[in-house]
């Protein structure tokens, strides 16, 4: 039976542009929690998202693996925090400055949540006020960050996919010392982590926490950011508007995000636990 299940958030359990989970969704999450099984998000939000995301109901995210994996809580508790260098952010935001509308942000992951979280990076006056007036969202901006650690970072690049598709492979190639991801296939977004520490990481770091084997962890996702917990578990789940590499991954698919795919599994979870079988669209081989 499945005893913990983790899923992606945007465009995964809730569709991109709705304002939180449906309320079926938080029913199926409750469902869950009343049945003793864990339930967490898996995103590269931070926390101070989690409240908007799930209409402030905290048991919903008590246990979860933020900022792709580099947040890990378990029952409430911050148990681990995988952080990145703030010397190899700086030369990922030296890079930068030599692409138009291409710039590292760090996020404050302490910040209240009415203050402005999010921060742009680069050297370049000039660049990085053209940034800020592409991407009006993020207000803030310094030309170097002084910490020797940071938890969140992401890069905003407008263009073509293919174009920040060749910003993406220029950064792992210049910077292996980091990993660079897509968290949604449409989203102008690079999501930057530490090398080798990533949503798959977290998962498994979980299932060892709670003393359960990876056979009985549902994953759900869509996107590049998810593929490796996809690939770190036996019962992965792709909704059907996956990418095609996340769907070839995943044993098990269901309908998409729009039509609260994700919330219907979480149900057939809770319900299956009670006989201690497996949920009903694991039933069949996909």
């Amino acid at each position: 039976m499945i005893k913990l299940a983790l899923t992606d958030l945007d465009d995964t359990l809730i569709k991109n542009g709705m304002p939180r989970a449906s309320d079926k969704a938080l029913a199926g999450i409750h469902a869950m929690l009343d049945a003793g099984l864990h339930f967490g998000p898996v995103s590269g939000r931070i926390p101070r998202a989690m409240g908007w995301m799930f209409n402030d109901d905290e048991a919903c995210y008590a246990t979860a693996a933020l900022s792709n994996g580099q947040m890990i809580y378990l029952d409430g508790e911050l148990v681990h925090v995988e952080r990145l260098d703030g010397a190899e952010l700086n030369r990922v935001a030296e890079v930068l400055s030599r692409i138009p509308q291409a710039a590292l942000t760090v996020y404050d992951v302490n910040a209240p949540v009415e203050d402005e979280a999010g921060y742009f990076v680069s050297p370049d006056a000039e660049h990085l006020a053209g940034c800020r007036e592409c991407f009006k969202h993020i207000k803030g901006g310094v030309s170097r960050l002084v910490d020797p650690t940071y938890v969140k970072a992401n890069i905003w690049c407008a263009g073509s996919r293919d174009h920040i598709t060749e910003v993406r492979d220029m950064l792992r190639e210049e910077f292996p010392s980091m990993d660079f991801v897509f968290p949604s296939p449409t989203a102008p977004l690079i999501d930057i982590s530490p090398a080798g520490w990533s949503k798959g990481t977290a998962v498994r770091f979980l299932a060892d926490e709670l003393g359960i084997g990876l056979d009985e962890v549902a994953t759900f996702g869509d996107s590049e950011n998810d593929l490796s917990m996809i690939e770190a578990v036996p019962n992965a789940v792709a909704v059907s508007n996956a990418t095609d590499e996340v769907k070839r991954a995943a044993r098990w698919h269901i309908g998409s995000s729009a039509d609260d795919a994700v919330a219907d599994a979480l149900a057939q979870i809770a319900e299956a636990a009670s006989t201690g079988s497996m949920p009903a669209f694991m039933q069949d081989a996909k």
